[in-house]
């Protein structure tokens, strides 16, 4: 795979194709393998780059300062290959990323499309209800001892991942074939603590949000926007789709049947139709 040495980091990326630029940000518990299913679709119509955020997959690097690191890299990134304007897909943790690159530069972004949409603005719907009981691991992953607990052995490796893949997917032998595979890679050095720090740098934004405070600035984001949003996703409910009117003022929502949160891996021939149908458009030559 490519690398490219930024100051702090060594920034691993899948490229593959050619045509207008499509950005790929991967989530947690994920690098960019997880596109697996959707890269070589993608691929035939445009020139893709999927990266591994900072210490996951192969991104090996400093400990992410603060929510603004990862934005950085992606800067980084895309300047470094000279993408003036693209398009940025993304899921989960690399939605909240995608989400603050184009508040700080709308005007080189094609669009954004996806795959559900976290945001700070869903606020204390986190905790109403029994929707608290999902998130636990949100703050147990910024314990000193995540690391040292999850990491203690293969199986334990093994079934705390399992656990994520198998109750977020609407099927949930979804990454059965997968599961040795993302265990081998989250126990390889660092990378668990490297997919936890996320949790602990959002943070202080996650409890505001909770307490109901404002945390983005407004305007909405207007780079028009598409999301995909599993109708089973349990920690993400398909329910929460409406409240990205308030993030975005151009947006197309569409509910993913028989997906839950990883549309991309569980529905990968509906996503790469949606994705490729979404950046044709927006990359049509004007008139």
């Amino acid at each position: 795979m490519p690398e490219l040495r930024v100051p702090d980091l060594l920034l691993s990326y899948r490229r593959e194709g050619a045509g207008p630029p499509l950005v790929l940000l991967h989530g947690w518990p994920e690098w960019s393998t997880v596109w697996r299913h959707n890269v070589p679709a993608l691929a035939e119509r445009f020139d893709v780059v999927a990266p591994d955020l900072r210490n996951f997959g192969d991104s090996v690097g400093a400990e992410a300062r603060n929510v603004e690191h990862y934005v950085d890299d992606l800067e980084a990134l895309v300047d470094a290959l000279g993408l003036e304007r693209f398009g940025l897909v993304s899921h989960d943790v690399g939605a909240f990323v995608a989400q603050l690159y184009a508040r700080r530069h709308p005007g080189r972004l094609a669009g954004l499309f996806f795959l559900d949409c976290p945001h700070f603005g869903l606020g204390p719907r986190w905790v109403e209800g029994a929707q608290v009981r999902e998130i636990w691991y949100q703050s147990f992953h910024q314990l000193p001892l995540a690391e040292s607990l999850v990491g203690a052995s293969r199986e334990s490796c093994r079934a705390y991942l399992a656990h994520f893949l198998s109750h977020w997917s609407h099927r949930p032998t979804a990454f059965d074939d997968a599961l040795d595979e993302w265990t081998d890679m989250f126990l390889r050095p660092g990378r668990l603590a490297g997919g936890f720090r996320w949790y602990a740098v959002a943070s202080a934004r996650r409890l505001a949000a909770l307490r109901g405070e404002p945390v983005e600035s407004p305007p909405p984001i207007a780079v028009p926007t598409y999301t995909l949003w599993g109708a089973s996703d349990p920690i993400l409910p398909a329910r929460w789709a409406p409240t990205l009117h308030e993030v975005f003022s151009d947006l197309r929502i569409e509910i993913a049947p028989e997906a839950g949160h990883f549309v991309h891996w569980e529905q990968p021939a509906l996503a790469n139709a949606r994705i490729v149908s979404f950046f044709a458009e927006r990359f049509a030559p004007a008139g």
